[in-house]
């Protein structure tokens, strides 16, 4: 089929290159045709649900790909003839160009870590044979693709320091495929394993565990549901098809499964969701050659997993009777959680992981969204704190039992990633690497604010702007949120949201219900039935920020992706008066069907399935792609890429389709789909360049405010 496009006519927008904010005159924008099949209908327990747009599911097609094609053309044509657009990517360009260095990972003499000079679309692994040795490239993922778009995911060392495991994906696709190198002599051994998929890599003995799906039916890899996820164990030197499955779960092919070694090799321990939160938990010894896997928790109420051991003591860190978490202490003897003792009880404060270095515990705690880290013994008795080297988040301590040497991060929101060294036997640290960026974060400040939501919840909100900003109602301002999946949302640095910020933006991030900030009551209150409460929590949060004169409606932009794509989608369809520019990327839009493709049948113990009726009536309140009516909607931007298999393309395609027809207003209705990328991870930097310039110049534009 054929599409007519698309093209928008000469006169049909007029931008301004003067000084003065730019100005939209009356639009016609020639949308390009998005078929409506009228006969596809739904019966949700007697009512019926219209589908016309059903056709974009199938992303393999060739009439999907031409309207792809034509929105994609019509997209780069508007943000084309934005006259600042060329100097938000130089801007974007020139503050991107730092170096970055990671933390190094110890492996026996090896030191391992990832390193990107500013300009490079991938960060590079390097390894120095001792702290103080000659640096050596490890892998280079720029070199495994023409285009950058090949990303390197977990890196994992086996126990006797031989070999190096490692996974790759193409285009930002979820699937990995997993090789094995020689460390010594940096050669590719012949070891390679398709079809992986949310798995890491645990070495035992002279091979490894990991998790991975059957091969996908051919040209439906990237929407067919994921099932059946199986733990295997994979001896070097062989081939895949001679791997063996150590757990699978043949009665429930919607679980699945990941697998962990402890440090000392004693235990193996898989954990089952069925969801994304709740967990089974079985462990096996993997000292006696015949030990059976025994089952410590298979109810899926709780979130548990096996931390660490001492020895045969085993240690697990649980929510159970302990929303801020907890660290408990048991025996394969007492797998009943009712007999576990607390060896880190639980706070008022939430508990986000614990390691051990050297022969120290490092509890690293939540407290009001900012880092606080415990030390402990390895008996379980407090120390002391870490001192930080200020307010906002570290990544927790990495290093190895036995080691007298660990590293830890720290970032905020005005300042980027910098590391430190920690001496674990006299606790002293020192800066380890700090990164030259043209930034200066003294120009800058952060404060917390508190708001009432809907319901009389106090919910905190990040505002980070420069110093001596006129609170006045004129401020451009970006308002961004997640809420959801236990996920919290922490300070961290942005090149994104300095560039915005340094064109006198306001950037405003709300700590709403849904993720854990403050526990698994936090995350509870907005899930399930209880989802409204993030919608009403975002309102809330951009009221704020008009009622104190941060900003106004029409300088007010709102932004989220994935989880926070459907909060922006729901905000949008609910009050489309909130905000003058909506930014959804890469969103769960249709709550209908988003069940239907790759592991979106994971997210129903978070949002509910269509599948139940109580459920269906409750998604339909909010659903984005079904609460879309004729009215005015703030100028849109939805952001998408081809090969996403997470949250897959079709929703953002069908709400676009949806939002095209139905607007009143004489906003843009607009769709950017990213080629050769995924929901995110491992996109290469030149296209975050594209991406950001894109998004900022769309925002500034339709907020009415000039970049000089």
């Amino acid at each position: 089929m054929k599409l007519n496009v698309f093209v928008i006519a000469a006169a049909a927008i007029l931008f301004s290159c003067s000084s003065e904010a730019p100005q939209k005159e009356k639009t016609s924008y020639n949308y390009p045709n998005s078929r409506q099949d009228s006969t596809v209908v739904d019966d949700y327990f007697g009512t019926l649900i219209s589908d016309p747009y059903r056709w974009l599911e199938d992303d393999t097609s060739a009439e999907t790909s031409e309207w792809v094609a034509a929105q994609n053309v019509l997209t780069n044509d508007y943000i084309a003839k934005i006259p600042f657009r060329g100097k938000l990517k130089k801007q974007l360009t020139k503050l991107w160009d730092y170096e970055t260095v990671s933390t190094p990972q110890k492996h026996g003499e090896y030191f391992i870590y990832s390193k990107n000079d500013g300009k490079q679309n991938q960060s590079v692994y390097y390894i120095k044979n001792g702290e103080n040795g000659t640096e050596e490239i490890l892998l280079d993922p720029n070199t495994m693709s023409d285009d950058g778009t090949t990303s390197i995911g977990g890196l994992s060392v086996s126990k006797d320091h031989k070999y190096l495991g490692y996974t790759f994906s193409e285009s930002g696709s979820d699937w990995k495929e997993i090789v094995v190198m020689d460390l010594a002599t940096k050669e590719m051994l012949k070891d390679k394993i398709l079809w992986s998929k949310f798995s890491g890599i645990s070495w035992f003995r002279d091979g490894f565990f990991y998790s991975g799906y059957d091969a996908p039916e051919k040209g439906k890899e990237f929407s067919n549901k994921n099932e059946f996820h199986k733990v295997f164990y994979h001896k070097i030197g062989t081939e895949q098809t001679e791997d063996k499955i150590v757990f699978e779960d043949k009665e429930h092919p919607l679980r699945n499964h990941y697998a962990s070694v402890t440090e000392d090799g004693h235990f193996l321990s898989v954990n089952g969701v069925e969801g994304t939160s709740g967990n089974s938990l079985h462990i096996k010894d993997l000292s006696e050659s015949d030990s059976q896997f025994i089952t410590f928790i298979n109810d899926f109420d709780n979130n548990s997993y096996l931390m660490d051991n001492n020895g045969d003591d085993l240690l697990i860190f649980t929510d159970y009777k302990a929303p801020n978490k907890r660290v408990v202490k048991t025996t394969m003897m007492e797998p009943n959680k009712d007999r576990w003792k607390d060896f880190i009880p639980t706070k008022d404060y939430v508990l986000e992981h614990v390691s051990t270095v050297g022969d120290k515990m490092f509890a690293s705690y939540l407290k009001d969204v900012q880092s606080k880290i415990e030390i402990y013994s390895l008996d379980g008795a407090y120390m002391k704190d870490l001192e930080l080297p200020g307010i906002g988040i570290s990544g927790g301590v990495s290093g190895n039992k036995g080691e007298s040497t660990g590293y830890y991060s720290f970032t905020s929101f005005t300042t980027p990633k910098s590391s430190y060294k920690i001496n674990t036997d006299n606790l002293t640290s020192e800066l380890y690497f700090k990164p030259a960026i043209d930034f200066n974060a003294d120009e800058y400040e952060t404060k917390q604010v508190r708001f009432k939501s809907k319901d009389g919840e106090e919910i905190p909100m990040f505002i980070t702007h420069k110093k001596g900003i006129k609170m006045d109602g004129s401020n451009p301002t970006l308002l961004y949120g997640y809420g959801g999946f236990q996920i919290s949302i922490k300070p961290s640095f942005s090149v994104t949201n300095a560039v915005f910020m340094q064109n006198g933006g306001i950037y405003a991030v709300v700590t709403l219900r849904g993720g854990n900030e403050y526990g698994e009551k936090w995350h509870e209150a907005g899930m399930l039935m209880n989802k409204q409460n993030v919608f009403n929590d975002f309102i809330g949060a951009g009221n704020y920020l008009k009622d104190n004169k941060y900003t106004s409606t029409e300088k007010l932009a709102i932004h989220g992706r994935s989880n926070g794509g459907l909060l922006v989608g729901a905000t949008m369809t609910q009050e489309p008066n909130l905000a003058a520019v909506a930014l959804p990327g890469v969103g769960v839009l249709d709550m209908l069907r988003y069940h239907k493709f790759t592991i979106g049948w994971a997210w129903a113990t978070e949002y509910g399935s269509s599948d139940n009726e109580a459920d269906f009536k409750n998604l339909m309140t909010y659903s984005p792609l079904h609460n879309v009516k004729p009215i005015d909607y703030p100028a849109t931007m939805i952001m998408t890429a081809d090969h996403d298999d997470r949250v897959v393309p079709a929703h953002s395609f069908k709400f676009a389709a949806e939002l095209q027809k139905q607007n009143t207003s004489n906003n843009p209705m607009l769709i950017r789909i990213e080629a050769k990328a995924g929901h995110g991870a491992g996109k290469p930097k030149n296209k975050l360049i594209d991406e950001w310039a894109d998004v900022w110049a769309f925002t500034f534009f339709n907020l009415g405010v000039a970049i000089q």
